[in-house]
């Protein structure tokens, strides 16, 4: 009996492993693609990764970095909206910048005020009490010399009649209202000639001054208003009202790196892809205003034709697409630049990543 049963269990394990062995070695349908991979339209093709920007003569964007730092207090802009030149795209807090220009406008009018005053010079009501002194100065000469011709015409006729001691004093007295007169003269000649010109120029330079450090603050004041450079599109905002930006952009919480405040597409017509052509693949293109290429949006079925705008000579990393700094990257390409027109109806953005295809001359 127990050779028997341990001969059904044998078997039995035999059919559980054949059948096990058959059910796993089953594979499973594979999924259709979620699209059809970019097919090479050209019968000489070179194949490129490109990345959707902003047309525009050079660069790629317009990135906008503040000139001075400070918190957000407004911005009147939204992504997406089509800006004029000048538009006010953010305000960052001058409560103290513009206390401090209005200060020093204080005090480049002060100056002002006080070199209108030198070149206003003598003042009327000045010039008045200085003849009346000078006026003065001479009733006062005229009446010390009539005494003292009457002392001395008395003094001629009988000696007795005046004392030596009132002859001398009536002398002195002529004398002293002689030099008061002098000094009275002077006085009104100075007075009449106005601010002397050293003192006008010194304050001229003073006013000068004040005013240079009024514009200049004014200047720095008018930084905190950020105006668009150029027409375009609102693209990107990297920061909210009260956040704090500087000159070198705006913390990014996720990358913990720093990006430009606001990012602006000048072009509203085009948009342009730059194609990123392998160092080792240069040899086989044949730029020129004819060059054909065909851009292919990933995740859909849609293509696109490119026409040719230029290509900037300069072989570099490749390491724009993937917007790492740090990344160490073996692959050099060159950047060649195409064009096609903006539409509605086209799925695309500036910052896209797209598959291009370029002919082979």
């Amino acid at each position: 009996m127990r050779p028997r049963l341990e001969l059904v269990l044998a078997f039995g394990g035999l059919i559980a492993g054949v059948i096990g062995a058959y059910v796993y070695g089953l594979h499973a349908a594979p999924q259709p693609p979620a699209f059809n991979p970019a097919a090479n339209p050209f019968a000489k093709g070179i194949y490129a990764e490109g990345i959707v920007e902003s047309y525009q003569n050079n660069g790629e964007n317009i990135n906008i970095y503040p000139e001075v730092a400070g918190t957000i207090v407004e911005i009147p802009v939204h992504e997406g909206e089509w800006v004029k030149k000048g538009t006010v795209l953010l305000r960052l807090d001058d409560s103290v910048q513009r206390a401090t220009a209005e200060q020093l406008q204080a005090q480049a009018q002060a100056a002002h005020a006080m070199l209108e005053e030198l070149k206003a010079e003598p003042r009327k009501e000045t010039f008045e009490v200085s003849k009346a002194q000078l006026l003065y100065a001479q009733a006062q000469l005229k009446n010390a010399n009539d005494e003292l011709a009457k002392q001395q015409a008395s003094y001629q006729l009988d000696p007795k009649s005046v004392s030596k001691y009132m002859l001398d004093d009536a002398v002195n007295a002529a004398k002293v209202a002689a030099a008061n007169l002098k000094v009275v003269q002077r006085q009104y000649e100075l007075t009449r000639a106005g601010a002397w010109i050293y003192d006008v120029r010194n304050q001229e330079n003073t006013y000068d001054a004040d005013e240079k450090a009024y514009l200049s603050s004014k200047a720095l004041l008018a930084k905190y208003t950020i105006r668009a450079p150029a027409d375009g599109t609102v693209l990107a905002i990297q920061a909210a009202v009260g956040s704090y930006v500087a000159p070198q952009g705006t913390y990014d919480t996720y990358t913990q790196g720093f990006d430009p405040v606001i990012t602006v597409g000048p072009s509203e017509e085009y948009l342009s892809v730059r194609c990123y052509i392998d160092e080792i693949l240069i040899h086989r293109l044949n730029p020129r205003p004819g060059m054909r290429a065909r851009m292919f949006i990933r995740g859909t079925s849609i293509s696109v034709p490119l026409e040719y705008v230029r290509v900037q000579p300069y072989v570099s990393p490749k390491i724009e697409l993937s917007n790492q700094r740090l990344e160490r990257v073996d692959v050099r390409v060159l950047p060649v630049i195409f064009r096609f027109a903006r539409s509605n109806k086209l799925p695309v953005y500036p910052g896209q990543l797209v598959d291009v295809y370029v002919g082979e001359k």
